[in-house]
């Protein structure tokens, strides 16, 4: 099909209907720092159903997005939407595809739709690195396993991986450095004109009120004070971040490594939601889409390299939908790291101007589950009617995601 054929509307097609997000907190000391991801999704999904203005009962079908909460998060995801609002009418499942799982639960609930197993359905991710993230207990390899060279491969840290691509291709650290800062620097101007507000819904928490506590005496120690707060910027972002200042960082994962914390996605506490209907449902029920999804692709890459999975997959959903490179006209690939990010875009012959343009997870955040999800409320605000924008990431265990929409 052709450009022009993909910007048709037509009553089966897959249409986004609304797309938003919490602001993205620091992990283990930011505003969502005092609750679990349960809580977090509820608050969003209440926020979320106000704002667009949806039945709850039109939703046929629920997809959540979480890698660390135990089962991902099944039965307490759920529960949490359940007590925003969304009957028990509308099933649930829970999606772990790491990096990925936000952007797999769109693609469950747009293929379920393509389908007409469902005419409406809500997707989304969330995570709260907080809560679940931390060192994990040893688990005993069996036998079986513990020299098999595949097997191993797949235990490697993500870090490593990042050393093992810029290697590889031989991605200095200047250069991810640069990049790195570019994404500070966006997204503090972001930021400062605005240009977040509309895609985030500010959420209420109660936090540990640390300076109550301090006034209390110690006899009233084990009364926990708390306070009332509104969660509504993302915290990652760091003002006048040079290429030199991020320079001075130690290396986060060799001595001699090129990765850094400050050329790194940053631990995240967050949520996104976006909602999906038939565009003939759409209508029926007076909703105006804000744009047409089109397709999805997953593909395997060596777990050592796992960095390089948007280089294979974009490509892929490219050829896919008979599309080139320049006929995207925005680009979202995450930021997991500055080095598999830099080599993905160059691989791939994308120009770097049409890429991240609010800045990526090294300013914002990556909440694992969230941003795939996250993806779709950024891009949104940032193509105009008729253009066509891709999101994409790396998946640990060696694998990448990308996925296409029109903006109506």
């Amino acid at each position: 099909m052709s450009k022009e054929q993909y910007r048709q509307k037509n009553p089966d097609d897959v249409v986004v209907v609304a797309a938003y997000r919490t602001a993205l907190t620091k992990g283990g000391r930011g505003g969502f720092k005092d609750v679990g991801s349960d809580y977090i999704l509820r608050q969003l999904a209440h926020e979320f159903i106000k704002k667009v203005g949806v039945d709850p009962k039109l939703i046929q079908d629920v997809a959540i997005g979480n890698v660390l909460h135990k089962r991902g998060g099944d039965f307490e995801h759920r529960g949490a939407l359940m007590s925003a609002g969304i009957p028990y009418s509308a099933p649930f499942v829970a999606i772990n595809r790491q990096c990925s799982s936000g952007l797999m639960a769109i693609s469950q609930v747009a293929n379920k739709i393509k389908l007409g197993e469902i005419e409406c359905g809500l997707a989304g991710g969330v995570e709260s690195m907080t809560k679940d993230y931390g060192p994990q207990a040893l688990v005993k390899i069996d036998p079986a396993y513990e020299n098999n060279e595949e097997f191993l491969k797949n235990q490697i840290p993500m870090g490593i991986t990042n050393e093992n691509v810029c290697e590889k291709f031989n991605i200095k650290r200047d250069v991810q450095d640069k990049f790195a800062a570019g994404s500070y620097n966006k997204a503090e101007k972001a930021q400062k004109e605005g240009k977040f507000k509309d895609e985030i819904l500010p959420i209420k928490v109660w936090q540990e009120d640390e300076e109550a506590e301090d006034d209390e005496n110690d006899d009233d120690d084990d009364d926990v004070k708390e306070k009332e707060v509104i969660i509504e910027l993302d915290e990652g972002i760091r003002p006048g971040v040079t290429a030199e200042k991020l320079a001075k960082i130690k290396p986060a994962f060799k001595d001699d490594g090129v990765s850094s914390a400050g050329n790194s996605s940053q631990v995240s506490d967050g949520a996104a939601l976006v909602l999906l209907m038939k565009r003939s449902f759409a209508e029926e029920h007076g909703f105006k889409p804000v744009a047409k999804y089109l397709s999805c692709s997953i593909v395997g890459v060596p777990p050592e390299i796992m960095g390089v999975g948007p280089a294979v997959a974009i490509p892929k959903i490219l050829k896919q939908l008979n599309l080139k490179i320049d006929d995207i006209d925005v680009y979202e690939i995450n930021e997991a790291f500055a080095g598999q990010c830099l080599y993905s875009i160059e691989s791939c012959g994308i120009n770097e101007d049409k890429v991240n343009l609010n800045g990526g997870a090294i300013a914002l955040g990556h909440p694992m589950g969230c941003t795939g999800a996250r993806q779709y409320a950024t891009i949104l605000r940032l193509l105009e009617p008729g253009q066509f924008g891709l999101t994409s990431m790396c998946i640990g265990t060696g694998m990448g995601a990308a996925s296409v929409i029109v903006k109506e």
